[in-house]
């Protein structure tokens, strides 16, 4: 029976009858972003920013990209750390010390940041948290438009938000008699860029340029402004009708000021400049003469944009279902596909905290960027998955220069980074090694939906060069091949000098290893890796269980170990190995629920075990696993994987992702078991969900 989708979409609908800070509000087209306080716009700011692990209210996207002035030698002058590798000296950045400043300078350019704040003002003031009411707030998924109502000294006004399916622009229709009273305004502030979680600085007004231009005190929309960060220059446009406007460089204010009870208007945001991106040759930019959509207009687009796209791709209902867990699992699913919808979907990864606010200064994390892309190739997206490996294309240079400088073949992938591809200076980042069969993976998920000749072709460079940093950086010891050391597994509570054979990137090694054979043999052309696979180590066992690594016998006895991601569970989950021993596998799972500090898993965590878990016919288990009560297994009523105790970190797209794709995999089932693979009591309805590997 068809699924009527717009009715599932719609009772999961986020509405707020009072003040909720700790879980706001974004509209977005996947490339931009717009969240917003209870007010529909970012009145409060501060207010919210001021609560524990904290949402900051911002405006990003995809390439809002700053960096502060520095050194164009500071790379070439920072002083790296040797690693023994097998006799051979291998330089990381990893140590700070004595350079701190340097190793900073770098690791925090070049970050996100906020493209400008909108919001309610009086003529004389700001207004203060305590003399607004809020009355209600409905985020309509299927049409993409927020509706936010509240009260001032018993006034209503009355606010829809909503982000253009195209532009990067954000649209608000505003309506009160305090308006057309003069007794409310809006106010656009344009901060500096800066690194922190709210990406947004107020206080240096000497540091960036807002100029209109054509310069007027007074002028009526639309309203054309060019910005200046250092070296980021963008443009601002504002439209709109019902009110005029009034500028104030120095303080990198526009005040609108209505003259109606009703005004409708738009900011568009456009790069004119943006440097990291110019490296890569990524291109943004659009007409110097393009005109704003009016109001009425947009809206229209905006709706037909979001019911194409609930319409369109894959779908999972458990309308029916019995069981208690079937309502909220349906929720976080729900909610889950519109966050990545509206912040994940652009040219290049998105951070973990996507376009909400900053993390790790907004840099996206490779390692990541499974989670964030893999559940795209279930949910018959698989644009989005080939829009992954583009990216992985235009920094192919940069990936080779840095495994050329280590010492070793192909292109060794980074972690931490910006557009350009650079590795960022970490004492575990640039040790890491998971992200590295990723891209091999993507093509593969790639292939199997659309097994078209022309993609052997594109991504064949991509694999080899990526395979053949994998076959480089393996070592022969006499009688296997080993990985590592020096290197640091997923789970980053280990010695980099002694990490041996990790379960997880062994595996991810092998498997991909013989997806590269195959796509050559696919190819016509010579296969290269079977040797490897076949002599590569086997994950190492003790007291019939799986451990984090050969040389970590104290894997489940020892602080830190039992600790962070319990990755040897992702070989049979995440992955299918043809080397793990189901009962093996089965023991391991019950020894980390019994001995694992539950408090210090994380959002992808839970996904990871409830693979692991179906992948052993374990259903009921696998339900439970996605939504174990543990603090950073929260989902906020934003639909937020939230990660409570981090205040850097308030939210993780990566547990979104990986929950959608763990709910794809149980619903279609993988290359050996037809799903539906759910417990009894669950009654599930799939539409255009692909089996998993």
């Amino acid at each position: 029976m068809k699924i009527n989708r717009k009715a599932v979409i719609e009772r999961h609908n986020p509405y707020y009858k009072k003040l909720n800070k700790n879980a706001p509000l974004s509209v977005g087209n996947g490339k931009f972003c717009f969240t917003a306080d209870f007010t529909g716009l970012q009145t409060f700011f501060d207010e919210y920013a001021a609560e524990s692990d904290a949402f900051p209210l911002c405006t990003m996207a995809e390439w809002g990209w700053h960096s502060y002035p520095h050194n164009k030698d500071d790379e070439a002058n920072l002083r790296l750390t040797p690693f023994n590798t097998y006799g051979r000296t291998v330089f990381y950045a990893t140590d700070s010390t004595g350079q701190e400043e340097l190793f900073k300078r770098i690791r925090v350019n070049a970050h996100k940041f906020h493209l400008g704040k909108i919001s309610f003002e009086t003529p004389e003031r700001a207004l203060s948290l305590n003399e607004c009411k809020p009355e209600s707030q409905l985020l309509s998924l299927w049409e993409g438009i927020l509706f936010s109502e509240f009260l001032i000294s018993e006034e209503t006004v009355k606010t829809e938000t909503f982000a253009h399916p195209q532009e990067d622009a954000v649209y608000f229709r505003i309506t009160s008699a305090l308006l057309k009273e003069n007794k409310l305004r809006v106010t656009i502030r344009f901060p500096y860029g800066s690194h922190k979680k709210s990406a947004a600085d107020f206080s240096v007004s000497h540091l960036h340029n807002t100029r209109l231009y054509e310069p007027n005190e007074i002028k009526q929309a639309p309203v054309y402004i060019e910005r200046n960060l250092d070296n980021t220059l963008y443009k601002v446009i504002i439209s709109g009708n019902g009110y005029t406007t009034q500028i104030n460089e120095r303080e990198h204010l526009l005040t609108l000021i209505p003259d109606s009870q009703t005004i409708e208007f738009s900011v568009r945001f456009a790069p004119l400049n943006v440097p990291v991106l110019s490296q890569i040759g990524v291109a943004y930019g659009e007409s110097e003469n393009k005109q704003s959509d009016s109001f009425d207009d947009a809206k229209d687009k905006c709706r037909n944009y979001w019911a194409d796209y609930w319409s369109s791709g894959g779908f999972i209902d458990f309308s029916g279902s019995s069981d208690s867990r079937a309502a909220e699992l349906e929720r976080r699913m729900i909610l889950s596909q519109y966050l990545i919808a509206i912040q994940s979907r652009g040219n290049i990864p998105p951070a973990e905290t996507g376009l909400t606010c900053n993390s790790w200064y907004g840099k996206f994390h490779l390692e990541m960027h499974f989670w964030h892309h893999a559940h795209f190739a279930l949910w018959s997206r698989m644009e989005e998955v080939k829009k992954a490996l583009e990216y992985y294309k235009r920094i192919l240079p940069a990936a080779k220069e840095i495994a050329a400088s280590q010492g070793y073949k192909g292109a060794r992938w980074p972690k931490m980074c910006d557009p350009t591809g650079k590795n960022t200076p970490s004492s575990i980042a640039v040790l890491l090694l998971w992200q590295q069969p990723h891209p091999i993976m993507f093509a593969e998920l790639v292939w199997r939906a659309e097994k078209n000749e022309k993609y052997l072709h594109e991504y064949r460079d991509i694999i080899i060069e990526t395979a053949e940093f994998m076959k480089s950086f393996i070592h022969w010891d006499g009688s296997r091949y080993v990985l590592g050391p020096p290197c640091i597994p997923a789970q980053e509570r280990h010695d980099p000098n002694i990490v041996l054979n990790a379960p997880y990137e062994l595996e991810y090694f092998r498997a991909c290893f013989k997806i590269a054979d195959e796509w050559l043999k696919r190819l016509g052309e010579k296969e290269r890796y079977g040797e490897i696979t076949d002599k590569l180590s086997l994950p190492s066992v003790k007291d019939g269980v799986y451990l984090a690594h050969e040389n970590c016998p104290d894997t489940f006895t020892k602080l830190p170990f039992y600790t962070d991601h319990p990755s040897m569970l992702a070989m049979y989950g995440v992955l299918n190995s043809e080397k793990a021993d189901r009962r093996i596998m089965s023991a391991t799972l019950d020894k980390v629920l019994e001995v694992w500090d539950k408090k210090t898993f994380y959002g992808w965590d839970f996904p990871v075990m409830a693979m692991t878990a179906c992948r052993l016919g374990r259903y009921s288990d696998a339900v439970d696993l996605l939504l174990m009560d543990s603090p950073k297994n929260t989902y906020l009523e934003n639909g937020h994987n939230r990660m409570t105790g981090d205040d850097a970190l308030p939210l993780y797209l990566p547990g979104n992702g990986g929950l959608l794709l763990a709910i794809a995999m149980m619903a279609a089932g993988f290359d050996s078991r037809k799903g539906p693979l759910f417990p009894n009591g669950f009654t599930v309805n799939a539409e255009g969900i692909d089996p998993y590997i």
